[in-house]
C-alpha cells in the first residue's frame, strides 16, 4: 500500500515563497537594467530580505537566473526512469528534450536565454550546469536495470543529448536541429552494442 506524500509544512512553504520572491525580484531587475548592472545588495533590498538570506537560497548571483535548474535536471532523469515499459531511452529523451527546447524558445524564456548568451558569466554557468545534467543523466542511464549500458556509452549518450538541447535551443529551426541531432544519437546508441535495452 502506498501513501501520498505529505504536503509541505508551513516552514517549507515559507522558504519556497522566499526563494521564489528573491528569484522573481532578481529576474525583474535583470530584465529592466541588464544582468551586469544589478548588484546582490540591490536584489536583496528589492526582495525585502537580508543579503545572508539571499545567499542561503542562492550560492551566487548567477544561480538567481537559473532558479528552475533543479526542475530541469529532475525532468531529464524522470524521462529515463519513468518511461513506459519497453520504450526506448533515446526516444524518451528525445520527447522530453523537445519539450524543454520548446519551453526555452517561446515566450518570456527567449529573452532570458538571450540575456544568458550575452553574459560571459552566465554562459559559463550554463555550460557548468549542462555538464552537471549530463553527469546525472549518464549515472541514471548506467544504473537502469533495464539497460545493459557501459559507463562510456551512458556518458556519451547523455552528453550528446545535452548537446542536442543546446544546439536546438540556439538554432533558427529548433525542431529540425533536434530531429537531426537525435537521428545521430539513435545511431550512436545502436552502435554501443547489440542489446542496449532488454
Amino acid at each position: 500500500m502506498t501513501h501520498d506524500p505529505q504536503p509541505p509544512g508551513r516552514r517549507e512553504r515559507k522558504k519556497a515563497a522566499t526563494r521564489r520572491g528573491i528569484a522573481d525580484a532578481a529576474l525583474r531587475m535583470f530584465r529592466e537594467r541588464g544582468y551586469g548592472s544589478v548588484g546582490i545588495r540591490e536584489i536583496a533590498a528589492e526582495a525585502d530580505v537580508a543579503v545572508t538570506t539571499l545567499f542561503a537560497h542562492f550560492p551566487s548571483k548567477e544561480a538567481l537566473v537559473f532558479e528552475q535548474a533543479a526542475g530541469f535536471e529532475a525532468r531529464l532523469i524522470a524521462a529515463v526512469t519513468e518511461r513506459p515499459e519497453g520504450a526506448s531511452v533515446v526516444c524518451a529523451l528525445h520527447e522530453e528534450i523537445g519539450a524543454l527546447v520548446q519551453h526555452c524558445t517561446t515566450g518570456d524564456a527567449t529573452g532570458l536565454w538571450r540575456m544568458i548568451e550575452q553574459s560571459p558569466e552566465l554562459s559559463t554557468y550554463a555550460q557548468v550546469l549542462e555538464l552537471r545534467y549530463a553527469r546525472a543523466l549518464a549515472a541514471t542511464i548506467h544504473a537502469d536495470p533495464a539497460l545493459t549500458t557501459s559507463e562510456v556509452a551512458s556518458t556519451t549518450i547523455a552528453r550528446f543529448a545535452m548537446a542536442a538541447f543546446t544546439l536546438a535551443r540556439q538554432s533558427a529551426d529548433p525542431q529540425a536541429t533536434l530531429e537531426e541531432s537525435f537521428r545521430m544519437i539513435e545511431a550512436a546508441w545502436a552502435a554501443a552494442g547489440p542489446s542496449r535495452e532488454k
